[in-house]
């Protein structure tokens, strides 16, 4: 109540301060017309009357454009044009009222210039002086953290905008590296130089925080800052990436810690958004595996591109749950979350009845490495047999494409997982052959960063529990890709298959596992060695030190996307390849482990020999607990 009795009271304060300026713009404007000298007595009564009409004609115009919605603290530009056009009209209902009544008898012409314009500079400057007021005495509290702005573009001004505003940071300056901007002022704040200057303007300015606002930025030129700030030992927080921005909000609560997704990203992919489009847009898509790391991404992506329906499968019901959340604000009842096992063919044959979808993306697996290593046999139903499934399913109620979501693991596979992955490949592309009204495609790409499954979360949970932090051994490296890039290319990818196509994702450089756990040591503010300990544990069964993204024999060359590249296809004749899947289903019937290994190894002779001498003799048990992602 108290709180709407002092907007009523500004309010009011605000009319007055308006109503009093109609009548002094008009003895303004007589008087700036008679040379400041005082009104001839002759053009007093046409003020007059023109003050008595004036007065109420403004005062109900401004209320009508809506002056009194509007908090003097924030006075923008629309605050602005509201003012303009409200005395435009307010004078012009003026002077047609004075015409009627007395033929505008003692008013000058150029009062009808002078008065709008005192009256629109009386309405709008203590508006944008309060503003200033405001705005200075917020920036000149001391008690405030001092931020230095990296980047003096578009998010850099936004993010200013939005500093000037809040109580949170004290902004003293800015740093870009064009030149065109030095020198420049953004908001009364100068671009002051490059980011090489950063360490001096550090010192100089005592500077607590820096402020990234590069959303496009070069994962180097990030690593390069962040290096800098935590010599220096300043805080560096940044706004989200482009693709988490895609609503294009640049606000002081969007600004985050760095984390090891900045550093390791890449620099933002180029895509056909037309083609990936014309693949998606009104049609009928199923993601199976929805709710994992890649499938609830996948689900976004395509959300934005509004399919005509879009079906999640996903086998735990909380993952499921949680996308289901996200995807029915974005497209309401045009998305339908089912509950289901891709291994359950009664099941799977009811959604494709139902939903018939026309673009199937297969991301449902098994992926942890040392999981599946354990129980090989759920492994391979699901990476396998569940393939089978659902792939024979999109065949038979005619899907135009299915995308199979694989992994650099398939290659020269150590792993169960790997080798199960790359049967399901092979599945994929003898079915093809075979079914030309489908076009089965398969994506491969390494570790994506921040999944269930990968090292980032674990590292984390160590570094928090104060350690150690385990790394298996310090000559590990493995490709890193962030989940938004991963699922980009993978609708790429779906986008310009033609059908039997292995597309491998550039994955850049590999990077070494343990300069992955320093680096998220340093970004928690500790020191490696000093105040986390890194211990090595050795090579887990079914881990190799490298990953690779194609077979030797697999042809790589490129395509029409610089980060697609195609690896020849190796086939397998298919009566063949059905009847050694058969000898792999008899084996996870019984759930002889030897079995299946070496049921696996001759389908894909490359399964190394050493992978199976991990095995163990003792029957597996289920997985307690596990998921599909």
């Amino acid at each position: 109540m108290r709180l709407a009795s002092l907007g009523g009271l500004r309010r009011w304060l605000a009319l007055a301060h308006d109503a009093a300026w109609v009548p002094l713009a008009l003895m303004l404007a007589y008087w700036l017309r008679f040379n400041l000298d005082a009104v001839p007595d002759a053009y007093r009564p046409g003020l007059l009357s023109l003050m008595a009409v004036a007065l109420p004609v403004q005062v109900a115009v401004f209320y009508a454009f809506g002056l009194y919605r509007g908090i003097w603290r924030f006075a923008s530009i629309p605050d602005l044009i509201r003012i303009v056009k409200s005395v435009a009209v307010g004078a012009g209902l003026t002077f047609a009222a004075a015409f009627l009544a007395q033929r505008l008898q003692g008013v000058p012409r150029s009062v009808f210039l002078l008065y709008p314009l005192l009256l629109s500079l009386g309405l709008s400057g203590p508006r944008l002086v309060y503003r200033w007021w405001k705005d200075r005495g917020l920036n000149l509290r001391e008690d405030r953290p001092r931020a230095l702005i990296i980047g003096a573009g578009r998010a850099g001004e936004l993010l200013l905008r939005d500093l000037l505003k809040s109580r949170s940071y004290r902004p003293v300056g800015l740093l870009d590296d064009d030149p065109a901007r030095h020198g420049m002022e953004i908001h009364g704040l100068r671009v002051l130089g490059p980011l090489a200057e950063l360490e001096r303007r550090v010192a100089e300015m005592a500077v607590d925080v820096v402020l990234l606002a590069m959303p496009s930025a070069p994962s180097a030129v990030i690593r390069r800052v962040v290096e800098t700030c935590q010599r220096l030992g300043v805080t560096c927080r940044t706004l989200p990436s482009l693709a988490e921005l895609a609503d294009g909000r640049v606000e002081v609560a969007r600004l985050r810690e760095v984390s090891i997704e900045d550093l390791l990203g890449r620099e933002p992919v180029s895509l056909d958004m037309d083609g990936i489009a014309a693949l998606v847009a009104g049609r009928r898509v199923l993601v199976t595996g929805a709710g994992g790391s890649i499938g609830s991404e996948l689900c976004r992506q395509i959300g934005r591109l509004k399919p005509a329906r879009l079906v999640m499968v996903d086998h735990g019901e909380f993952n499921l749950y949680r996308i289901e959340q996200e995807m029915r604000a974005q497209l309401g009842e045009s998305c339908a979350p089912l509950l289901g096992d891709v291994r359950d063919a009664e099941r799977m044959r009811w959604v494709f009845e139902h939903h018939r979808p026309e673009i199937v993306f297969h991301a449902a697996a098994y992926k942890h490495v040392p999981m599946v290593e354990e129980n090989p046999a759920e492994g391979a139903k699901t990476n396998v047999f569940g393939t089978r499934v659902v792939a024979d399913l999109a065949v038979e109620t005619g899907t135009r494409v299915f995308v199979l979501v694989s992994t650099d693991k398939a290659v020269n596979p150590a792993n169960v997982m790997g080798a199960t992955k790359r049967v399901a490949e092979l599945y994929c592309q003898n079915l093809d052959a075979r079914a030309p009204r489908t076009a089965f495609i398969t994506t491969r790409f390494g570790n994506v960063l921040g999944s269930a499954g990968s090292v980032v979360p674990k590292f984390r949970e160590q570094i928090e529990a104060g350690g150690p932090v385990t790394v298996t051994h310090p000559e590990m490296t493995r490709y890193f890709m962030t989940i938004p890039e991963a699922v980009s290319l993978i609708l790429q990818a779906g986008a310009m298959g033609k059908g039997g196509e292995i597309f491998v994702l550039d994955m850049g450089d590999p990077v070494k596992i343990v300069d992955l756990a320093r680096q998220m040591i340093r970004l928690s503010g500790l020191e490696p060695d000093v105040d986390i300990a890194i211990a090595f544990t050795g090579l887990r069964p079914g881990e190799k030190l490298y990953e690779e993204l194609f077979h030797e024999a697999e042809q790589l060359r490129g395509t029409a996307h610089p980060k697609l590249l195609l690896a020849g296809a190796r086939s397998v004749p298919w009566r063949e390849l059905n009847d050694r899947l058969a000898d792999l289903a008899e084996a996870c019937a019984r759930r002889d482990v030897d079995m299946v290994r070496e049921a696996l190894r001759r389908i894909v002779p490359e399964f190394s020999a050493a992978a199976t001498q991990t095995a163990s003799a003792m029957p597996e048990q289920p997985a307690a607990g596990s998921s599909i992602h």
